[in-house]
């Protein structure tokens, strides 16, 4: 047996001392080459798209805005041009509605015009002016009424008065050169007279202290003024008028209806009857409707409206004018403003 002490074991391997470990450097992802110029691509991508589509976008509005003008030239000029074939026998309709004056569509312009186009055509063979106003200025009504006396006497066509809710005052002016009027039995009809109206304010004045500054070079140039005192020169003055025109009113009356009035104190005072009581009154001729002085009195049931009204083509048109004129205005009192 071996000397466990005498036998010499081997050295155990020396143990490795380990370096200390060196820093770490950072992870870092490797790097798309593609991923700039992509990105590069994809924006202009996305702006040259934007600008297309602008252009898209201008060129769209720009042919809106021509075919809008189009069509408001279109129904501008279909609207007041007669297109209709009006050839065969029928009975031409004017309306007078609402108040009658310069401006609105029961202005003298527009009722004669409508008026001239209606009994120039060769297969009108009667007008009816179908009435619901409750009147206006006496001298669009005597132009009108003027006018009816002519176009009979030119055409040899019979002209009708047709009331709905109401004809009085300037409208009865108009409606008294008419052959004949129909009425409704619950219209009102009537109102010869004349009137002149406003307010004073003088007294009122007085009270809270208020003085009236105005300067004239003539007297009267103040005359009806609401804050001036009025003279009695003045009223005078203006009662004279009045009644001028009021006489002016019942000659018209006179004329137009001829035997047909029943004279009562009440006639020319300025009242109003109903539809029934016109017709004794000798005021209108009797009962009727548009339709049946067409089928019955004229014997041409078909009934065209000639009457002139300002359509929605017409109204865009001035809305527009008014808008650049404004624009116009304003863009100019700003250049005024820059350059003072």
């Amino acid at each position: 047996m071996q000397d466990p002490q005498d036998s010499t074991s081997a050295p155990a391997p020396a143990q490795a001392v380990s370096d200390p470990m060196p820093a770490q450097a950072p992870v870092r992802h490797p790097v798309d080459e593609n991923w700039a110029r992509k990105t590069l691509a994809d924006l202009a991508f996305a702006n040259l798209k934007e600008q297309q589509t602008q252009r898209r976008w201008k060129s769209g509005m720009r042919l809106a805005w021509l075919l809008f003008l189009g069509v408001v030239v279109w129904l501008v000029f279909s609207f007041n041009s007669p297109g209709n074939n009006t050839s065969f026998p029928h009975t031409a309709m004017v309306t007078i509605q609402g108040e009658i004056g310069p401006g609105t569509e029961a202005s003298a312009q527009n009722i004669m015009s409508s008026m001239r186009t209606a009994l120039e055509d060769p297969g009108s063979q009667a007008l009816i002016l179908l009435i619901n106003s409750p009147g206006g200025s006496p001298v669009q009504a005597g132009l009108i009424n003027d006018e009816i006396t002519r176009l009979r006497a030119l055409h040899n066509k019979p002209i009708y008065a047709v009331v709905e809710e109401s004809c009085a005052s300037a409208a009865y002016y108009i409606a008294a050169a008419a052959d004949q009027i129909y009425v409704d039995k619950a219209s009102l009809v009537g109102s010869i007279g004349v009137l002149m109206d406003g307010f004073g304010f003088t007294g009122l004045m007085d009270k809270l202290g208020v003085e009236r500054r105005l300067m004239t070079a003539g007297e009267n140039k103040g005359f009806l003024d609401p804050f001036s005192p009025q003279t009695q020169p003045q009223r005078l003055h203006a009662q004279a008028m009045l009644n001028q025109i009021h006489a002016q009113f019942i000659d018209v009356v006179k004329k137009g209806r001829g035997d047909r009035l029943k004279a009562t104190p009440e006639l020319f005072s300025g009242l109003f009857w109903s539809g029934q009581q016109a017709v004794d009154l000798g005021l209108a001729d009797s009962l009727g409707s548009v339709d049946g002085v067409a089928r019955e009195v004229v014997k041409a049931p078909d009934v065209i409206d000639y009457t002139q009204r300002e359509n929605v083509a017409e109204r865009l048109v001035k809305r527009f004018g008014v808008a650049v004129g404004e624009g116009s205005v304003r863009a100019i009192r700003t250049a005024g403003a820059a350059l003072r």
